[in-house]
């Protein structure tokens, strides 16, 4: 008798048997059906983004180093040439040409950054009639490539442009092998700049203000405040203005379209263009999709690069 107590009491108390394990065992089996219900939901959710981002980048990636391998016209059948066409870009003019021009476009194009980072510090202020201001700095950003083109072609022509009436005499700017490319990438610079001032003000809006008034007990003030409290703050806005600018000093087409044609003589051209220029008008489409993938390397080293560095500052 005492024996069956002693067994009874035992298997009461034991740890299986205790309300608490009962609910934790109930607990569990509720929680795994939820996180399956959870992950499933996730994956349907991203599974037409994924689809639609392979379908129109990775597909059109592949499918151009494919094609770069071969000589095409769009008619015929695709005759492979392996790496002929690549060999032909390295040893052609026109290529060096154009690389050289987007080198051009990289380095004043990245002027637009400090430039939208100024004018976005001097918006940031609560004045009256700063918003008039602000539409008025940002107006340009809403114009389409062809505006802006035409805009600064007539800006620039030596007969009866904006210019001339400035200097006092008519300069051929798009004229002119030496100012060509300098005068299409002002004009890009006009949109430009207004879309990273956007991306700073935006970002300077939702700065935490303790952080500020900490930076000034702390004896922070004028370009120390900016430099050591305000710019780290802006690291998320600097990354993607840069980044937006270099791809957009590479992928730069349609001013060059517009303004000048590549010329004169192809002394404007870019890669882009030089890319068009060889589908449209000669009907090379294995030798563009080698300019394409020439110019897609260059992007890709670029921003590897910036990923890389902002993952190394945030650490």
């Amino acid at each position: 008798m005492a024996s069956a107590e002693t067994r009874t009491s035992v298997s009461d108390g034991s740890p299986a048997d205790s309300p608490y394990s009962i609910r934790h065992v109930s607990t569990s089996k509720r929680s795994a059906p939820l996180a399956s219900r959870r992950k499933r939901a996730a994956i349907l959710f991203l599974l037409p983004a994924c689809t639609m981002f392979c379908i129109y980048v990775i597909y059109p990636i592949i499918s151009s180093v494919w094609l770069s391998f071969y000589s095409w016209d769009g008619m015929s059948d695709k005759v492979f040439v392996g790496l002929a066409n690549y060999q032909e870009l390295l040893h052609t003019g026109t290529f060096y040409t154009a690389l050289k021009n987007n080198l051009l476009w990289l380095v004043l194009f990245l002027l637009a950054p400090p430039i939208g980072l100024a004018f976005a510090l001097y918006l940031n202020q609560k004045v009256r009639g700063i918003r008039l201001v602000k539409s008025l700095f940002f107006s340009p950003f809403v114009l389409s490539g062809v505006v802006v083109g035409l805009v600064f072609s007539w800006f620039y022509d030596p007969a009866f442009g904006l210019l001339k009436l400035i200097i006092g005499h008519g300069i051929p700017v798009l004229g002119d092998e030496r100012y060509a490319t300098l005068g299409v990438i002002g004009a890009a610079l006009w949109p430009q700049i207004p879309f990273c001032m956007l991306l700073y003000l935006t970002n300077l809006t939702s700065i935490n203000p303790e952080i500020i008034e900490a930076g000034r007990i702390e004896g922070a003030t004028g370009w120390s405040l900016l430099w050591h409290v305000v710019l780290p703050q802006l690291r998320p806005a600097t990354f993607l203005s840069v980044v937006l600018t270099v791809i957009g000093a590479l992928r730069s087409f349609d001013l060059i379209a517009v303004m000048t044609g590549g010329g004169p003589f192809d002394s404007s051209t870019v890669l882009a263009y030089f890319m068009y220029d060889q589908a449209i008008k000669y009907f090379r489409y294995g030798y563009s999709a080698a300019i394409a993938v020439v110019l897609f390397l260059i992007m890709l080293v670029f921003i590897v690069y910036q990923l890389r560095r902002l993952l190394h500052t945030d650490r």
